[in-house]
């Protein structure tokens, strides 16, 4: 391998603050990435382009999964809440309540 040689394909920018979180859509066609600057911003996985950024938590968003079929996004907080989002729009569509803490991670169960 030469030394010069660098597996980066894209640099996705745009955060203002740490990036704890990223997931892939179950296609490879987006990213999504969960950030202290409390979004969580949607990316074309192919060029780059930042798509909608998703506003709405308070504190840190610590993690972002896709759901299964793509269509949705997960993302847990500082905040205390994990909401869930329409990939396609940037739309949230739900606020889960009821942590007495921080939300770390997320997932979907694959049904």
């Amino acid at each position: 391998m030469q030394s010069d040689w660098s597996a980066m394909l894209q640099a996705l920018e745009g955060h203002s603050d740490q990036v704890p979180s990223v997931a892939f859509s179950p296609d490879g066609k987006l990213v999504a990435s969960g950030s202290a600057d409390k979004t969580v911003r949607l990316w074309d996985a192919g060029t780059g382009a930042l798509l909608p950024t998703l506003e709405g938590h308070s504190e840190w968003v610590w993690s972002v999964a896709f759901s299964p079929d793509g269509k949705l996004v997960a993302s847990g907080s500082d905040d205390k809440t994990v909401r869930l989002w329409d990939a396609g729009t940037g739309a949230m569509l739900q606020t889960l309540e009821g942590h007495s803490s921080s939300v770390y991670s997320v997932a979907f169960s694959p049904d």
